[in-house]
């Protein structure tokens, strides 16, 4: 048996590994005469012989030759190619650098153009070669490169158009099934560039003086760019390619998507309509990913990621594209289609979508600092059109609910959560009613106006007690229970501390009896569902 380590054609017998020790140092001799040429090249630019100019054009002629010699190589030994990458790198990189810093004979531009057609030559000589080594070195040396010469010749956006070309190309290759395991620093590359771009321009005049001025449109071009080509990519893996997405994948389209936010935001603050509008429009194609595309069925975590993206899109382009109070009022109505859409093809995402909707309505539209006005502060003002609409939302969204007692604990909280906003904006609604009427008759204080609240509310509770266990409404009964929690809590912490006894004794008498009668209202809710289920049997049989 022949040593498994050992090197030589005597050894081994293997041609190709004698040939790849013999070869090492002859590759690296001519790597180090490439590197030699460079430098005479950088002496003669500095003696000033010969033009600048002339001297950098010869350089990175000389340093594209070294990049096709790398592609000609013999692939045997595998070192080959990558030493004449680095080569090609090791020539061109700190030539930028110096023509462009020191010796001042390339604009930022021409040295990001250098860079580009630097990229382009790599990406075609080694198109057909799968995770290529010299294409990985080729690809981020130029995206480090391009971020230092970004910082230091304070010139943010020819290079950030360069990192987005690197971008494009990694991207293309891999929707076209070409590995380009180098992707995911070329995208962070190109994150923190137009992350320091906005962070830059976004800033006061005084402090970017170095940095030349720049319109909105090409501050606002490159985030939304490379969002576009990030989608495009996400989407084109997962619905065409039936590919799993990454987790950075998803990070990378977050982030990407922020950046396009924070720039149009930053630039052009009367863009907000627009940005809602794009919003709504990704929001459907998301939602049509989602729910039209057999193939996501059989990826867990491409469905949750379109299902996630397509509720978010949607509240932002809601907030963005809407005035207030439109918002709160299209978000409420979109909660009310998500529980029927829901409801209909029994979709467990589309409830969630539905809860979240409503939430968000609740929240922007003022309906929940008017319920918390309403049951525990002062009643002043009046319900506007959106809390009627709001709370009509919330409840018919229970109603088209199943809210059966076999659901799992999940189906339950979203069927609470319509329950809950539609029981709270109904109390509230109704003890602003209570109150104004009780004005007609009398000047309220505030002892009248707790008390008024602990009616209102125990009544509520006693009407959830009967119907939910009539219906077989698991959680209309459970919110019962919470109206009695949420009258001790109010006994405590209101009724108890403005000190009029007579008030303080009948809120608590009314406490008192919602509390024997809520469990007995269940009992019987549920016994006459019983006895109308025996009836209805019995017609049946007959």
């Amino acid at each position: 048996m022949k040593p498994i380590f050992a090197l030589g054609s005597e050894a081994s017998g293997d041609p190709a590994a004698s040939l790849q020790t013999a070869n090492v140092f002859p590759v690296l001799g001519r790597a180090m005469l490439g590197i030699a040429g460079a430098y005479l090249l950088r002496a003669l630019a500095e003696a000033g012989a010969v033009p600048k100019v002339a001297v950098a054009v010869v350089a990175i002629a000389y340093a594209f030759a070294w990049l096709v010699w790398a592609a000609r190589a013999p692939r045997v030994p595998s070192f080959v190619p990558l030493v004449y990458a680095g080569t090609s790198t090791v020539i061109l990189m700190p030539m930028l650098w110096e023509m462009t810093l020191h010796f001042r004979a390339f604009a930022p531009g021409v040295a990001a153009g250098a860079l580009a057609t630097f990229v382009v030559l790599s990406t075609t000589l080694e198109w057909r070669h799968e995770a290529s080594l010299a294409l990985w070195l080729s690809y981020a040396a130029a995206a480090a490169t391009a971020i230092a010469l970004s910082v230091a010749a304070r010139s943010i956006l020819p290079f950030v158009f360069t990192l987005l070309l690197i971008v494009l190309l990694c991207e293309s290759a891999r929707i076209l099934g070409r590995a380009r395991p180098m992707w995911p620093f070329v995208a962070v590359a190109a994150d923190a560039a137009i992350w320091g771009m906005i962070f830059v321009y976004s800033g006061p005049q005084n402090a970017r003086a170095e940095y030349p001025d720049l319109s909105p449109v090409a501050l606002i071009v490159p985030a939304v760019v490379l969002f576009a080509i990030t989608a495009t990519t996400v989407a084109s893996r997962a619905i065409w390619q039936e590919c799993k997405v990454s987790v950075f994948a998803i990070a990378q389209g977050m982030i990407t998507f922020g950046l396009a936010i924070s720039s149009v935001l930053h630039f052009a603050p009367g863009g907000a309509v627009a940005l809602g509008v794009a919003c709504l429009a990704l929001s459907a194609a998301a939602y049509g990913a989602t729910f039209h595309y057999p193939p996501l069925s059989l990826q867990t975590r491409n469905l949750r990621m379109f299902s996630m993206w397509s509720a978010a899109l949607l509240i932002a382009g809601v907030l963005w594209a809407f005035p207030e109070p439109g918002a709160g009022i299209a978000l409420a109505i979109a909660g009310l289609a998500a529980y029927v859409a829901a409801n209909r093809i029994d979709s467990y995402l589309l409830a969630l979508h539905g809860a979240a909707f409503l939430c968000t309505a609740v929240i922007v539209s003022g309906v929940a600092h008017y319920v918390f006005n309403a049951l525990a502060a002062s009643t002043a003002g009046r319900p506007d059109l959106s809390i009627w609409i709001i709370a009509c939302s919330a409840t018919a969204a229970y109603a088209v609910a199943s809210d059966r007692k076999e659901d799992g604990w999940p189906l339950h909280v979203l069927h609470l959560v319509p329950a809950l906003l539609a029981a709270s904006a109904i109390c509230a609604l109704l003890v602003h009613s209570a109150v104004a009427l009780a004005n007609l008759a009398m000047t309220l204080e505030n002892h009248h106006v707790a008390f008024l609240r602990t009616l209102v509310i125990s009544a509520v509770a006693l009407c959830l007690a009967f119907a939910g266990s009539r219906w077989g409404r698991i959680a209309m009964t459970r919110l019962a229970y919470v109206a009695l929690a949420f009258i001790a809590a109010k006994l405590l912490f209101e009724d108890l501390r403005h000190g009029h006894m007579e008030f303080i004794a009948g809120s608590i008498f009314l406490f008192a009896l919602t509390l024997i009668a809520v469990p007995r209202l269940v009992r019987l809710g549920a016994k006459s569902r019983a006895d109308l289920h025996a009836e209805t049997a019995v017609h049946t049989q007959s």
